[in-house]
């Protein structure tokens, strides 16, 4: 039995007037000049992280009840703002070059991540459980049921996260508490461009995209509940693209399912796979200690290389992650 999600705001059809929309935000990688993803945090912003830290510690809360309308943050809010224009209207992902990581606890960062990426829109849980601020690093587990790819070093093909979910996060940020070792490279591609080079190059399997299919919920669910979801892997909203993206969760999918893979829908994996494996598609933004990324998460498609840890534990990649959310409440499935 899979779980059906609610898509009746979406258009799950193949869109027939949106042609325009499609390649005016899309983008490709020589489009990009310099680094227009960075996003400085300037001397007014740290001078804002300072009193932030200042008042946190004479007014002692636990993190998670920490807001933005409770600081007089300037400052950050203009960079928030920013952030959130780009996200929207730019190439849809940023990255805040950098909070002050080497001069603070990371206890005191941690709660300045918090409230920043509040200002982008309420954030919300990331598992099951209610965990609201999601460690990414090696467990040293095995990816597969009940254990997502981000609790491993294995690459992660381009995907948005929580493909499978009832309600999809809008934005995902992430934290460098330390990059890896190794590898842990950071790709982006906009899923405007694969969406056109599917239309230009597979329509066939774009077709196919449009219509549901079985996603694994990685254990992220009720005990009794379903261990897949039913949903198209493309749909629309107000002319925006709505993407989930995760051809991985697809193959479990159907594994977890016990269900046979229709031949048209094992085509159009692969077509996702062999577009979004073009070089002149996407672009490469390492993430260093103290920079935060943030990415829009229906428009954009992100992946990680295989990454190898050095031989000092406490510092092995580790990044702290946000979801933010505009629909539903704050649990899990909103």
């Amino acid at each position: 039995m899979e779980d059906c999600l609610d898509l009746s705001h979406e258009v799950v059809t193949p869109p027939t007037d949106l042609d325009g929309d499609v390649r005016q935000r899309g983008w490709v990688a020589d489009e990009l000049s310099g680094d227009p993803w960075l996003i400085e945090i300037d001397r007014a912003a740290a001078d804002d992280i300072h009193r932030l830290i200042a008042e946190m510690h004479a007014k002692p809360l636990p993190m998670l009840l920490r807001t933005p309308d409770r600081f007089g943050i300037p400052s950050l809010r203009a960079v928030a703002a920013n952030a959130k224009s780009r996200l929207d209207q730019g190439i849809g992902f940023v990255v805040f070059d950098r909070l002050p990581i080497d001069d603070y606890e990371i206890d005191d960062i941690l709660a300045c991540y918090w409230v920043l990426g509040q200002l982008l829109g309420p954030t919300v849980a990331q598992k099951w459980d209610g965990t609201m601020i999601y460690d990414v690093t090696d467990t040293k587990r095995a990816y597969g049921y009940g254990v997502r790819g981000s609790a491993t070093n294995v690459e992660l093909v381009f995907h948005t996260d929580n493909a499978f979910g009832n309600r999809v996060p809008d934005y995902v940020g992430l934290l460098c508490k330390y990059p890896a070792t190794s590898g842990g490279l950071s790709r982006f591609c906009s899923l405007y461009s694969v969406h056109q080079r599917l239309a230009d190059d597979y329509p066939d399997a774009l077709r196919r995209l449009y219509q549901p299919m079985y996603f694994d919920r990685q254990a992220e669910h009720e005990r009794t509940a379903p261990k897949t979801s039913f949903a198209p892997f493309f749909s629309w909203r107000n002319r925006r693209l709505r993407c989930r993206a995760n051809s991985s969760l697809v193959r479990k999918g159907y594994d977890v399912a016990g269900k046979v893979m229709d031949d048209d829908l094992e085509a159009a994996l692969h077509a996702v796979d062999r577009v979004t494996s073009a070089d002149d598609l996407w672009v490469e933004a390492p993430l260093k200690r103290g920079q935060v990324q943030y990415l829009n998460n229906h428009e954009l498609g992100h992946y990680r290389s295989e990454f190898i840890d050095g031989d000092t534990p406490a510092k092995k990649r580790h990044l702290y992650r946000l979801w933010n959310r505009s629909e539903g409440d704050r649990t899990y499935d909103g």
